[in-house]
């Protein structure tokens, strides 16, 4: 029986990875956005009692970069004369705590976990999913109001690595081929240009050594917190523990 690579052994096979083998594996699979919006909608729960959210990981500096690409957004869209907004955006409309390993107490969430999600809407959708018309077959077009500067795991949506300590979005892989894995989507199958297949290798490669960096992150600056000192949550990141508006907690003590 031999140990399990470490996660420093992982980024290095990260790093090392070919996006012309990763371009060569998707091109095999298949795919084109369909603009369905399921991978950024709520899906209806196994059990059928309700919805769940929404849960996509984010690191800290994107949540960061998507604090100020949606304050440009909604000032680009807005009228003149509605003032500044650059400081409308907070961590807390990008980001909640990752819900795995938190339970709901009396006042709210409560406990201890690992990194951040997407923030969600009422409804379990991405706080910054939209849409944005019909396709042709009547169904919502879907549309994010930060495409451009949208986080790694939502730019290489379906896909992901067969690595240990990278992240495997929406469930388990229903297609895979070489290091790539795929996962559901309705877009899967159909015909890829050579140049958006490499353009997608090259992102997931660096969503892949980015995850192995950020877990390696986590690691090395975990230092438990009782979470009833700290509005009852407290997550756990490559930079600290935080509280769940983001703010550093070794910073204020």
């Amino acid at each position: 029986m031999t140990d399990a690579p470490s996660l420093e052994d992982e980024l290095e096979r990260a790093r090392e990875l070919s996006v012309s083998e990763l371009a060569d594996a998707i091109e095999s699979i298949g795919f084109e956005c369909t603009r369905c919006g399921a991978c950024c909608k709520g899906h209806e729960r196994e059990d059928g009692e309700g919805t769940e959210p929404h849960t996509a990981t984010v690191f800290p500096d994107e949540v960061r970069t998507l604090q100020s690409a949606a304050a440009e957004a909604t000032e680009a869209s807005d009228p003149p004369g509605d003032g500044d907004l650059s400081g409308a955006y907070d961590w807390r409309d990008v980001a909640r705590p990752m819900p795995y390993g938190l339970s709901e107490g009396a006042d709210g969430p409560e406990g201890e976990t690992f990194e951040w999600a997407l923030q969600t809407d009422a409804c379990g959708d991405c706080a910054f999913y939209e849409e944005v018309g019909e396709r042709a077959d009547g169904t919502p077009k879907g549309g994010c109001r930060v495409h451009e500067d949208r986080p790694l795991i939502c730019e290489t949506y379906p896909f992901s690595v067969a690595l240990g300590g990278t992240t495997q979005p929406m469930g388990e892989a229903v297609d895979e081929a070489g290091m790539v894995r795929a996962h559901e989507c309705e877009g899967l199958g159909r015909d890829i240009s050579r140049q958006d297949a490499e353009e997608l290798a090259a992102a997931l490669k660096e969503r892949a050594v980015r995850e192995l960096e950020e877990a390696i992150g986590v690691r090395d600056n975990y230092e438990p917190v009782d979470p009833s000192d700290h509005d009852g949550v407290v997550v756990y990141d490559s930079e600290g523990p935080k509280r769940p508006d983001g703010t550093a907690i070794r910073d204020a003590e």
